[in-house]
């Protein structure tokens, strides 16, 4: 049985990218593992637009627990996608953030996804409470 993801109504970030001669496999389409790479890109975005970094979200470090992929459609070479993010179902030391990539072109959805994330100390490898400066920013509102 195919896995679902539910993705929230709103998305509060979007960023393009358009498909790289390097993101295609063999087969001539987006390739699977390029999709998490994009996720990872479209994540980077989404922090820097804080000020935040991956290493540094307001003094704590983040690191990847778990990655789901759900693949929609085909993208090719060239093609401009729009990947959008949120951020919810926190936690005490994290949350997840979701993804809709989207073929801006075609307006065809590509792939969603989630990652599931911990804030980290990585000089005592311990995991950290969620930010409280994260957690105004980027925690849905109600």
């Amino acid at each position: 049985m195919r896995p679902k993801l539910i993705l929230p109504h709103q998305f509060s970030f979007a960023t393009e990218m358009r498909v790289r001669v390097s993101d295609i496999n063999y087969a001539g389409h987006l390739s699977n593992d390029r999709v998490l790479s994009l996720l990872h890109e479209a994540r980077v975005r989404f922090l820097n637009q804080f000020g935040f970094t991956e290493m540094d979200v307001d003094g704590a470090g983040t690191i990847m627990t778990h990655a789901v992929l759900i693949y929609k459609s085909e993208a090719f070479h060239g093609d401009l996608l729009v990947i959008e993010v949120a951020v919810g179902e926190f936690h005490k030391f994290g949350c997840d953030f979701f993804y809709k990539i989207t073929n801006r072109d075609k307006n065809k959805e590509v792939a969603r996804g989630k990652t599931g994330h911990v804030f980290f100390n990585y000089e005592t490898h311990t995991m950290m409470p969620v930010p409280q400066k994260f957690l105004k920013l980027c925690a849905p509102k109600s």
